[in-house]
């Protein structure tokens, strides 16, 4: 517990304040910005900063030109006031004097230290990296000697520490519950949206910067002899661009041909949207020998309950047709399908024009069920029958040997 002082102690709702230690760090630890409040030359001064806390001493980030960086170099230090609130709901009342608002929220008081100990000073610097992502110290570089004497930290210790909430519903007077207004709370909530690559980057978007997924719904790696599958990504769209500029890829799809990397970005973000709704998991494809984006392909129609998807959205670059990434990369899908997430039931769509899309899917060991009359409407806005295969839990072990043996050396020469 911090021991309450005349400053952290509340002069009304005192019902709505903490000092639980583990719990002022628990709200510290999940903000990312904080507001540091200071005074110069007698005038209050607030500005937002960044802020990690390690152990009992929080962190704060600056530049060394700043106000109060520049008047904590004194021995007697910078008195300074750090908090940080959290937004949870507002409250809708029958009354307005009784709208509101549900938040948690810290304030610390104290002195803050400029950090001159380079040893420690790193040590703050790369927890404000991890704090962002776990594992993005690893995965980014380090500050440089000019970098480090262009940025300062203060050091606070957390000795004079508040916690205060409000949470739960509506306060309205017991006399104006029969008011005819609509009451009640909107919860807030900070959500990440999905990251947006800086122009030139390559690489995909790391691991610890998507959401997390069931199963069902995280594009897992998956590695092949002749192809990888990774998740699909807008780093993509340069390399899929230029190995599926072919009309006839495109000929019996259900998009146009996009006319440039930027068109393709606009393909892959609709994807990506898809996949943020739960609609869809999205693959790129990746030469296992070369290492070159060559197409993609993704489940869709997922449902965890019954125990079915779909294989579809399958775009391979020309030269890679009738070679085994394409064989391989239905293998990786089956099996995760079958295999990993104890699937029931896998289907496949196919326009009734592309009569090799239907060998192909044959050959995989699916059945055909049936037509689908104008199922959906082609890019020239004619109506498609839409063929559909579907492969069952009981036939993948011996499609599975099919496909392996199709994937054997002298057979996939032979083919």
């Amino acid at each position: 517990m911090y021991p309450p002082t005349e400053r952290t102690t509340a002069s009304r709702a005192r019902d709505r304040m903490h000092y639980d230690r583990a719990t002022a760090h628990a709200l510290l630890d999940e903000a990312y910005h904080c507001a540091l409040a200071f005074t110069v030359d007698g005038e209050p001064r607030v500005l937002p900063t960044l802020h990690v806390r390690l152990g009992d001493t929080l962190y704060l980030h600056g530049s060394t030109g700043s106000r109060p960086l520049l008047a904590a170099r004194g021995e007697a230090g910078l008195p300074v006031c750090v908090a940080v609130t959290h937004l949870d709901g507002l409250i809708y009342a029958r009354s307005q004097f009784h709208h509101s608002a549900n938040y948690r929220s810290v304030v610390a008081h104290g002195t803050a230290r400029l950090v001159d100990d380079p040893g420690e000073k790193a040590a703050a610097m790369t927890a404000l990296v991890e704090k962002v992502a776990a594992g993005r110290s690893a995965d980014s570089r380090p500050p440089n000697r000019r970098e480090l004497a262009e940025t300062a930290v203060l050091a606070l210790p957390l000795r004079e520490v508040s916690v205060r909430m409000r949470t739960g519903g509506v306060n309205d007077e017991p006399a104006d519950e029969a008011l005819p207004y609509w009451a009640g709370v909107v919860p807030l909530r900070l959500t990440p949206g999905r990251p947006e690559p800086a122009p030139g980057v390559a690489a995909p978007v790391p691991a610890y910067l998507r959401a997390a997924r069931s199963p069902w719904h995280e594009p897992a790696v998956l590695r092949g002899e002749h192809v990888v599958l990774e998740p699909l990504d807008l780093a993509h769209a340069d390399e899929l661009y230029a190995a599926t500029a072919d009309e006839e890829v495109w000929r019996h799809l259900g998009g146009t041909q996009p006319a440039d990397a930027a068109e393709m970005r606009r393909v892959i973000s609709g994807y990506l949207e898809a996949q943020e709704r739960g609609e869809q998991v999205c693959w790129a494809q990746r030469c296992a020998v070369t290492g070159a984006v060559i197409g993609t392909t993704s489940y869709y129609e997922i449902d965890p309950v019954r125990r079915s998807l779909a294989i579809g959205y399958t775009w391979l670059g020309r030269p890679w047709w009738r070679t085994g990434v394409n064989t391989e990369a239905k293998l990786l899908l089956l099996g995760r399908a079958f295999d990993g997430l104890d699937a029931v039931r896998v289907v496949w769509h196919t326009d009734i024009r592309n009569e090799r899309s239907q060998r192909a899917i044959e050959r995989l060991g699916a059945s055909r069920e049936g037509v689908l009359r104008q199922h959906k409407q082609r890019a020239d806005g004619s109506w498609r029958d839409t063929v559909q295969y579907s492969m069952l839990a009981q036939e993948w072990p011996k499609a599975q040997v099919s496909l392996r043996e199709r994937l054997r050396p002298t057979a996939a020469a032979a083919s």
